[in-house]
């Protein structure tokens, strides 16, 4: 029997990005490493900030994302914010859940900016 499209897709779904990801793949332990230098740094990284003001993007998810746009070679900041939209692998390992409005690719590239000079 020939299965049928649903064109009516479900209006709400019930995971998580962490369990769309396989125990066993690759970048679980990337992202545990990434984890653990970044716990390392992150006082250096909080005197970066000041403590009133709007958020800003957290360094940390920067950095990672840094990191992912190197092991998947994505050509562009503009070209990973867009992937991150829709890609769950992404938000899983930037820690973002599924509701996350994704990264702005202008602040993106500014942050970056700011973090390179400060050194």
């Amino acid at each position: 029997m020939r299965g049928q499209l649903d064109p009516q897709s479900s209006m709400f779904h019930y995971f998580s990005p962490e369990s769309r990801v396989p125990v066993d793949y690759p970048l679980r332990r990337v992202k545990r490493l990434a984890d653990r230098a970044l716990a390392a740094i992150s006082a250096e990284l909080d005197a970066l900030y000041s403590s009133v003001g709007r958020p800003s993007i957290p360094p940390e998810r920067l950095l990672k994302a840094q990191l992912l746009i190197a092991l998947y070679s994505v050509r562009s900041d503009r070209q990973f914010c867009e992937q991150l939209d829709y890609n769950i692998l992404f938000r899983w390992f930037l820690d973002m859940n599924l509701e996350s409005p994704t990264l702005d690719q202008s602040n993106f590239s500014r942050l970056r900016e700011r973090l390179v000079a400060t050194d």
